[in-house]
């Protein structure tokens, strides 16, 4: 057929010979295609899209738990490798609460030896500068820069001087640092018991975190 030629009463007789049945097959496919696409892009590509992200997000939980189990791993080397430290200096030095109940640890023992303990006064902690490290003035120092702290404390005891021998074997024992710097004892007169006064400066050492 010459397409140039073609009249609109060609494309009537044209369309009038092909079979209803085929039309009908043909409007049903193309009313199927139709239907498929806006079911496609109404439900089932939002739908799609939902699983993809879930998935996607799925896989970035996976590798970020992946990878916070390997940070695990290595801060647990860590502190493995940083106990047998840290146990010989909790051991060895005192924790702010324990400088804060060093006259209830220190009543202890006097008790059991018969004394009394009149005076305890803390005071200032002072920084023990690692080595190498200058000694600085208060408002420049950085934690870093300090090895331990010493911590004065003057004290004041009374009792026989048997006890006070005692208490101060008892003291020497325990694990953490104390040590006894000044001392001076007096015999109280005309006491029968043979009395005494045990006056002095004790210190006692604590980690930089704990005083800084």
């Amino acid at each position: 057929m010459d397409l140039k030629n073609i009249t609109m009463d060609d494309l009537k007789q044209k369309l009038n010979s092909i079979d209803k049945k085929t039309l009908i097959k043909f409007g049903s496919g193309f009313v199927a295609i139709l239907l498929f696409l806006i079911i496609y892009y109404a439900v089932l590509n939002p739908m799609v899209k939902e699983r993809k992200a879930k998935y996607e997000d799925k896989i970035l939980k996976q590798n970020e738990i992946e990878q916070f189990q390997n940070e695990i791993i290595v801060f647990k080397k860590r502190i493995k490798k940083m106990k047998p430290d840290f146990d010989k200096t909790s051991t060895l030095f005192h924790s702010k609460a324990e400088v804060e109940g060093l006259y209830e640890s220190l009543s202890k023992y006097a008790d059991v030896n018969g004394l009394v303990i009149s005076k305890i006064e803390k005071k200032k902690p002072e920084p023990v500068f690692k080595q190498g490290v200058a000694a600085q003035s208060e408002e420049n120092i950085k934690q870093d820069m300090v090895s331990y702290y010493k911590i004065p404390v003057d004290y004041e005891i009374k009792g026989n001087f048997l006890g006070y021998i005692k208490f101060k074997r008892a003291v020497s024992r325990q694990n953490k640092m104390l040590n006894f710097d000044k001392e001076t004892i007096s015999i109280v007169q005309n006491d029968s018991t043979g009395a005494i006064v045990a006056q002095g400066e004790l210190t006692i050492v604590g980690l930089p975190n704990e005083f800084f």
